[in-house]
């Protein structure tokens, strides 16, 4: 196994990022997703942690997986939301026991549900950084392209995420679809004093409904001239062709841009991801170094 901090110092990463499974037969399933992706010999994976520690156990059990039966470097996603200092410090010990090395730090969204909410010593990732850190795992922290939907501004959502890669070894992207977004926030961030990797994610669209519905949350923008090539596309064959086209183009943008890596949110499903491989070739590239 090893630090993501280290591989990104070696060279360009790629990586892929999935959810806990909810029953035993999404677990399944994503098993055969992460056995088909494990040929391309990604650089390592990521997976998510529910608000208020929904799927805490979940994220545990994948991750441990992970390292423990493929070949594949694994990173935990931790939310600090409806947790104390001791719970983040017996997840960590958890972590740390099953040789996972690598740890995503994100804010949260609290429960919608009052009864499910729990007292907590965090309100933000910045405030969760101590805590990994002194723990000794290789931290990663998120940044948005385009603002973060909750930030005041833009200003201050730059120095915010400038504040978490003083402390923080990397970022990762939320989803955008314009390579623009992606040069500006590197730029405003070393106008900042911040030389930290940057690595961004991509998401490719294989469903309209849902894309629409993600980008809300996330404050990221479907251009106008993509929402046009969708409309009137119901073929989910189709819709995705589109988004694996649009997705390796400008995948292809950004590692001309000098782009550090390439993250791939799969949803839990490899074709998307194996399909832009191949047309950036990386399929070609993973192959030979078997």
């Amino acid at each position: 196994m090893a630090r993501v901090s280290d591989l990104l110092a070696a060279g360009r990463t790629y990586s892929f990022e999935f959810f806990p499974p909810q029953t035993d037969g999404a677990q399944l399933s994503l098993g055969h997703t992460i056995a088909e992706l494990e040929p391309l010999t990604p650089s390592f994976v990521s997976v998510t942690y529910g608000a208020g520690g929904t799927t805490r156990s979940r994220t545990h059990e994948v991750v441990s997986w992970v390292r423990r039966e493929t070949s594949i470097t694994p990173m935990a996603h931790l939310t600090c939301q409806g947790h104390t200092h001791g719970e983040i410090a017996d997840i960590l010990d958890g972590y740390r026991a099953a040789g996972i090395e690598n740890v995503l730090a994100l804010g949260g969204d609290a429960p919608a549900d009052l009864a499910d909410q729990h007292p907590s010593d965090f309100r933000y990732a910045s405030d969760l950084l101590e805590d990994i850190a002194a723990a000794d795992f290789s931290i990663g922290v998120a940044a948005h392209p385009e603002v973060h939907p909750r930030s005041p501004d833009r200003a201050t959502d730059r120095r915010m995420l400038a504040a978490k890669l003083a402390r923080a070894d990397f970022a990762i992207t939320q989803f955008f679809f314009e390579a623009e977004h992606y040069v500006r926030l590197v730029d405003e961030l070393a106008a900042l004093g911040v030389d930290k990797p940057v690595i961004p994610g991509i998401m490719p669209i294989t469903n309209g409904g849902q894309i629409r519905r993600m980008a809300e949350l996330s404050g990221a923008a479907i251009p106008d001239w993509l929402t046009a090539r969708l409309d009137g596309v119901e073929d989910l064959a189709e819709v995705r062709r589109i988004g694996v086209e649009v997705a390796s183009a400008l995948c292809a943008e950004l590692l001309a841009l000098g782009a550090p890596g390439l993250h791939l949110y799969t949803l839990n499903r490899s074709t998307a991801s194996r399909e832009i491989y191949a047309n950036l070739g990386l399929g070609r590239v993973a192959a030979e170094q078997q």
